[in-house]
This record gives C-alpha cells, sequence and structure tokens, in this order.
C-alpha cells in the first residue's frame, strides 16, 4: 500500500497561520491523553512499515465502489474511545468562495484571514482581498495513511477529532491540532470501519452532486476463514 504517512506534516508557514487562527477563533481542543498518544504511536509504527496495523484488513469493494478497511475476523473487538489512526495528507490553505471537489480533503479549520503575503504566498493566482476567508484542507488524495479508504455511512463506527497533541515521550511530534480518527461505537471481527464524511451542514455530498452507497458495518464483511468479502442479505442496517 503506497499510502504511509504516519503523522501530519505541516509547512511551517501554514503552522504560524494555525497558532494564529486557533488563538484568535479560540478554539478548545480534546488535549490528547498518555493512552491516546500510546495508540497513536504504536499505530503510526504499524503504518510507517506496514500501511496499516495487523489487525485491520484493506479490501476491494463490489460495485466500483472502491477499497475498505476491515476488522480482521480473527481480531479483537475494538471499543469506544479507541484510537485508529491520525488523518494526512497534503497540508492546504484554499479560498472558501471556491468550488471543491476534492475527494478526500478533510476541513478542520475554516473561516482563516491571511494578510497580504499570505495571500501571495498561498493564493498566487488570485487577487489580493482583505475580507477573503481561507479554509485549512489536509488532502489525502496523493498521499496520506489508510484512513482515506474508510468509507462514509450514516450510521458511522468511527468519528473525527480535533486533537492537540502536547510534548511527549512517545515519539508523536507535538501539534496544535491534529485530525484523530476515534472509535464510537463497538467493532465487531469482520466488520467494516466507517465514518461521516458530511459535516453539521451536510455539505460534502451536495457538493459533489452524489448520492452515497448506503453502507453499514454489516453491508460487506469478513468471515474467519474466507478470503473474499461476504455480503448481508438484505443488506444489515
Amino acid at each position: 500500500m503506497k499510502y504511509k504517512m504516519p503523522f501530519q506534516i505541516i509547512d511551517p508557514a501554514i503552522l504560524k497561520v494555525i497558532l494564529r487562527e486557533a488563538r484568535k477563533q479560540k478554539l478548545s481542543l480534546l488535549r490528547a491523553s498518555e493512552q491516546h498518544l500510546k495508540e497513536l504511536a504504536e499505530v503510526a509504527h504499524s503504518i510507517k512499515h506496514k500501511g496499516l496495523p495487523e489487525y485491520l484488513v484493506c479490501k476491494k469493494l463490489p460495485n466500483d465502489l472502491g477499497y475498505g478497511i476491515f476488522l480482521h475476523p480473527e481480531a479483537e473487538p475494538l471499543v469506544k474511545g479507541q484510537v485508529v489512526a491520525p488523518y494526512t495528507g497534503e497540508t492546504l490553505l484554499v479560498p472558501q468562495n471556491v468550488s471543491d471537489d476534492a475527494l478526500y480533503a478533510f476541513e478542520p479549520l475554516s473561516n482563516i484571514n491571511l494578510n497580504r503575503e499570505e495571500q501571495k504566498k498561498f493564493h498566487a493566482k488570485g487577487r489580493y482581498h482583505p475580507r477573503r476567508h481561507y479554509s485549512l484542507h489536509v488532502d489525502a488524495d496523493k498521499s496520506g495513511n489508510f484512513t482515506r479508504f474508510i468509507n462514509h455511512s450514516e450510521k458511522p463506527n468511527v468519528a473525527a477529532e480535533l486533537v492537540r497533541i502536547p510534548p511527549n515521550s512517545h515519539g508523536v511530534p507535538e501539534s496544535p491540532l491534529a485530525v484523530i480518527y476515534f472509535i464510537t461505537k463497538t467493532v465487531r471481527p469482520g466488520e467494516q470501519l466507517l465514518v461521516s464524511y458530511d459535516g453539521d451542514d451536510h455539505s460534502y455530498w451536495s457538493a459533489l452532486d452524489i448520492k452515497p452507497f448506503p453502507l453499514f458495518a454489516k453491508t460487506f464483511y469478513l468471515e474467519a476463514g474466507k478470503k473474499d468479502l461476504q455480503i448481508s442479505k438484505p443488506f444489515a442496517r
């Protein structure tokens, strides 16, 4: 698997903007606990060396649905609050007034104001406007890790949280803002990991003008002793 980015890499100039906007917008972020940091360090090691942890499986789905991430049928269940992995990719600052068709872009911060020099650096093709708003994008289209293959569902068992990574002894890079996927509902062996791509404004699918396939944890599943995906009939809901 070519996607082996264990942690987010942020351009120092963008990091400066994030720090300023976090203070300005008075962001209140979850602080990673010692247990979170330990789990992040373990999964990062697996991503770097193997692509994903041994207890997870990346499988091609039928009907041109791409790939999906499943819990190995012989693994222990994943429980609420457990770290899945950081969501990583290319870090960008993009204008909010431009139509966006990025399929793998996560937007952890919006309503960012850039000064003239910053707009020239990050939006060289645009004319300077002091009131133009920008968004921070983490785009996993060309780089990232296995989290980009976690599919959308209206009944997810995974959720993204904005987390502050403090100084630590686990080798996890300090960060004012990281996107971390957590388990929100017990994932049982063979089930697919799923997350909702839509935010509170439900704008993701409407912007793409796509009606998403109705996936649930057991729509497709892995069965012990079998190599191929099994399909629930009818689809589990």
